[in-house]
């Protein structure tokens, strides 16, 4: 039985776009004074697929820890915006969640363009933000308050991808790379690596552009991907503009060695939408239900009975990880002082479900980075080898040859 309650309130509030969640449950004291988590996630508009989940990935840490009495023996509540995927409205519910809410605790937004703007918010206020921070550069302004816990920066993305194709002997590698980016600073953050590793591994790139969001159409960059002769795709955007791309591909008939997806290929939806003509497809995450680490087991549980899923998506594990090292920071720290919690944060291992975590300076945990492949409608984890899920398919099978 679901023990989390969602109230919202009446329709000229819900215009606003504000989601009032109440989670409580188990042998909670109806006295105490909630503790109040709040902020806001995209779930309507361009990235309301990833939102919803990081949102559910919340509401089972909030199911767990009020089940198990609370947070500091107090119930929690969250007080969820819509920000409508909508960096200026991430910011604003920022800033009334701090300033006219007054909630105890902010939680972490998606995508990283909202997160990058939210972190000076949190800084100004003194309000520790443990969010995916989007990119580097956001963690290296100097802010004490902000931490990736664990983080999703771009420049870690493909890591594990370049690792892997590391062991491919060389007449086996790609030769020439198409690159489409999405212009903003989170598609700019997967660049770096790519120039690295092409660099190194002697890929060359012979196309390389960027694309404005949302892009209308992906057939005129497949087109010129295909006649260049480039044997592997980086398609580095979000899930819509990756759907597209595929879709392109196979309308073309282009099918390269590999095809390296930015974000969006993790989430359930990347299947919904393609079918069979979604596999194959590489990725990196920093998190994977068949991950060996304490607390996997029981996300991947709760997802198998509430969304009949074999195991938990990303995103849901994103939600989930930044409540869980909120709580553990709170509780080391005994206090909801906003300063204790940071300074607990900077001095304490955080023992998370992809594994334990310290943070640097910077609030960043050493770089975690897993290559994934979708193999036959689940994303499988190709390297490192020891964690390895499925053998990689490569170089990429003929469309229609699952």
């Amino acid at each position: 039985m679901r023990r989390i309650y969602s109230v919202l309130f009446p329709a000229v509030v819900a215009t606003i776009g504000l989601a009032v969640i109440f989670a409580s449950c188990g042998p909670v004291a109806a006295a105490e004074k909630p503790i109040v988590i709040g902020g806001s996630l995209p779930l309507t508009g361009q990235f309301a697929e990833t939102g919803v989940w990081i949102e559910r990935g919340m509401k089972f840490w909030a199911q767990e820890i009020n089940a198990k009495g609370g947070l500091l023996g107090r119930p929690v509540v969250f007080k969820i915006y819509d920000d409508e995927s909508n960096v200026g409205k991430a910011v604003t519910f920022a800033e009334k969640a701090i300033t006219v809410d007054k909630v105890d605790l902010l939680f972490g937004g998606y995508p990283g363009t909202a997160s990058r703007a939210v972190m000076p918010v949190a800084e100004k206020h003194k309000y520790v933000y443990v969010s995916m921070g989007g990119h580097l550069k956001s963690f290296e302004q100097g802010y004490q308050y902000s931490f990736g816990g664990p983080p999703l920066l771009g420049e870690w993305w493909y890591e594990g991808f370049f690792q892997w194709l590391e062991t491919v002997p060389p007449e086996q590698r790609p030769k020439k790379a198409a690159v489409y980016t999405m212009n903003n600073p989170i598609g700019a953050s997967l660049i770096e690596s790519i120039q690295k590793w092409t660099k190194k591994l002697g890929i060359e790139v012979v196309v390389d552009e960027k694309y404005n969001l949302p892009l209308p159409d992906a057939s005129s960059l497949i087109v010129k991907a295909k006649q260049m002769n480039c044997d592997i795709l980086f398609a580095n955007g979000f899930f819509a503009d990756g759907v597209m791309m595929v879709r392109a591909a196979k309308a073309m008939e282009y099918n390269p060695k590999a095809i390296v997806q930015g974000i969006g290929s993790v989430v359930p939806a990347w299947i919904k939408e393609l079918g069979p003509d979604g596999d194959f497809v590489f990725s990196g995450t920093v998190l994977h239900h068949k991950l060996k680490y304490p607390g996997n087991d029981r996300l991947n549980e709760f997802v198998k009975k509430e969304y009949e899923l074999d195991g938990y998506p990303v995103y849901f594990g994103f939600g989930y990880a930044w409540m869980d090292t909120l709580t553990q920071a709170v509780e080391g720290a005994k206090s909801l002082d906003q300063t204790k919690i940071r300074d607990w944060l900077r001095t304490n291992k955080v023992n998370s479900i992809c594994g334990p975590i310290k943070f640097d300076e910077k609030g960043l945990p050493d770089p975690i980075n897993f290559c994934t492949q979708i193999i036959k409608g689940q994303v499988e984890l190709i390297w490192p080898k020891d964690v390895r899920t499925a053998e990689p398919a490569y170089p990429k099978p003929a469309w229609g040859k699952n």
